[in-house]
């Protein structure tokens, strides 16, 4: 199960409606995904505050009104019909009515129940929204500040942020290009091993490879591209591999990259 399908079942989860086999499944890529399991307990906290809310009682007198309408009722079979059939009639009409009690006390509950828990899981999908939106925020106000130690704050913040947030892809991409910093870039290339997955990410950084100053940032692109199996990147690579100002090392790297990769 991916932290997306993950996601998209961590309402049911916390309200104790998923089956033991689906329960156990997100129990286990919990185990796995640190991300998953630190969101689940926050809103986790903000589910059990829901169930602190105050639920809607009915009315006082829907009990008086109940009883006084059994009683007309009861008075108006008796003066209507034959004793005996009467008492039973009314002998079966007693259960009947205890029966139809029942059964509204019962519907009143399972209703508030029910409202309670529909409540529930729209304010969560809205705080789930919310807090993703917040994160998207964070992460792209901090790679755009002046000072190098704040972009590579946004580029640890990235990591609380969705895999499909495509706005914080780009910025990630950006930073890999252009930022001035190696260590930001360093971080970046490191940060975008969540979204190797996603077609933006195939076929964008091994345009990088060229474009780097520092050998550092291209021995970390070789690894990513080797590690992801992306095998756009050969010719890359190969050209790197040839280039007559590549670092030595470099180029020992895009040959056993190469290698890998054909």
């Amino acid at each position: 199960m991916t932290c997306d399908q993950v996601k998209e079942h961590i309402a049911d989860y916390l309200a104790g409606a998923l089956g033991r086999p689906e329960a156990e499944e997100l129990d286990e890529h919990f185990a796995r995904c640190a991300a998953c399991k630190q969101e689940t307990a926050a809103l986790s906290e903000t589910w059990e505050m829901l169930g602190l809310l105050e639920q809607e009682q009915p009315s006082a007198q829907l009990r008086p009104r109940f009883y006084q309408s059994l009683e007309a009722y009861r008075q108006g079979l008796e003066s209507a019909a034959p004793a005996p059939a009467r008492r039973r009639f009314f002998d079966w009409g007693w259960h009947g009515w205890a029966w139809s009690a029942a059964l509204l006390a019962v519907g009143i509950a399972a209703g508030q129940w029910l409202g309670v828990r529909e409540r529930g899981r729209a304010d969560l999908a809205g705080l789930q929204d919310e807090v993703h939106h917040m994160r998207q925020l964070v992460t792209l106000s901090l790679l755009e500040q002046q000072s190098a130690s704040e972009r590579l704050r946004g580029v640890d913040y990235s990591g609380r942020v969705d895999q499909s947030d495509t706005q914080v892809l780009a910025a990630l991409l950006q930073a890999v290009n252009h930022d001035p910093n190696v260590n930001v870039r360093l971080a970046a290339v490191d940060a975008l091993r969540r979204f190797a997955a996603s077609p933006s990410v195939k076929g964008k950084l091994d345009q990088s490879l060229n474009k780097q100053d520092s050998p550092l940032v291209q021995l970390a692109l070789i690894d990513f591209l080797v590690d992801t199996r992306d095998k756009s990147a050969v010719r890359s690579l190969a050209a790197l591999e040839r280039s007559p100002t590549a670092d030595k090392n470099v180029k020992e790297k895009a040959l056993w990259g190469l290698s890998q990769l054909q």
